[in-house]
């Protein structure tokens, strides 16, 4: 199992366990699934005999020193970096695509409003840039489109994206149920926190899992929704998953998983922002 993959297992692990679901996670280069995300063919019988193998030791430190002259100052070196680290279509997983549009405005800068309701505000003075890509996984095989989101957002410093990570937490107290725009919406928000050494976060300063349902005019019934985002330094990244028919969370016999490409993503913008910002050897 390469470092990647094990990163890949770990933030997986994270995320998904910690009260809010059992996790079905797997890692390395054989995970037990195909790319049409359906189950392995292959079984194991018998009685199972007790690994010899020794646990491998968790972490007790992020492995990141980052370099103060390489942390961007100004807007403009923010949104290179934003733009160097976000997540693209090939980023989550084989048959994923840009939507149009792809990019988010660069001063587009989402706002919780009082009623519940998202809106268009402005970009608080401590950030410097933020990016949105935008993507999905087109109608197949009777299944919806399902719609997903990677944010980068570049803070001036560690203190004001520990702060962003607050905020984020308590929308999910405060407004359980939110607007997203008109015929859209999502609710029974429920939101877990886990510093670096919580809840098997060994991959980032913070992280948060964030899940609930997803509601569309145009679609029929309540969808999974599932937002994860994490914190390495002044940089926090997000990814965001608009569930469909015939997706959810986790696979099984009637349904696809999404969380393996939605962590995959997650963890590709955390290696990423971690190689542009830390200390070379």
């Amino acid at each position: 199992m390469t470092y990647g993959d094990r990163r890949l297992l770990r933030a997986c692990c994270a995320v998904l366990v910690g009260g809010l679901m059992a996790t079905g996670c797997a890692g390395g280069d054989d995970d037990g699934k195909r790319p049409d995300g359906k189950g392995s063919t292959s079984a194991t019988t018998g009685t199972a005999k007790a690994s010899t193998t020794a646990p491998a030791s968790t972490p007790t430190a992020l492995e990141f020193t980052p370099d103060p002259k390489r942390a961007p100052k100004t807007e403009a070196e923010a949104r290179r970096l934003a733009l160097a680290v976000v997540a693209g279509p090939d980023d989550w997983a084989a048959g994923y695509v840009k939507r149009t549009p792809y990019l988010s405005n660069p001063d587009y800068w989402p706002v919780l409003g009082a009623n519940c309701s998202w809106e268009t505000g402005a970009r608080p003075a401590g950030v410097l840039a933020s990016v949105t890509a935008y993507a999905e996984l087109p109608a197949v095989g009777g299944k919806g489109v399902l719609r997903v989101a990677a944010t980068v957002t570049i803070h001036r410093t560690e203190s004001d994206a520990d702060w962003e990570m607050a905020s984020t937490l308590e929308e999910a107290l405060n407004c359980p149920d939110q607007k997203l725009r008109d015929g859209e919406s999502i609710t029974g928000l429920m939101s877990l926190g886990n510093p670096f050494g919580v809840g098997g976060n060994t991959t980032a300063h913070d992280s948060i899992r964030e899940g609930g349902y997803y509601l569309n005019d145009a679609v029929k019934g309540k969808q999974p929704y599932s937002w994860y985002q994490s914190r390495l330094g002044q940089v926090t990244v997000a990814t965001v998953v608009k569930g469909a028919p015939g997706y959810q969370e986790l696979s099984d016999a009637e349904h696809v998983g999404t969380s393996q490409a939605q962590v995959q993503a997650l963890v590709t913008m955390l290696d990423r922002a971690q190689r542009e910002l830390e200390v070379q050897s």
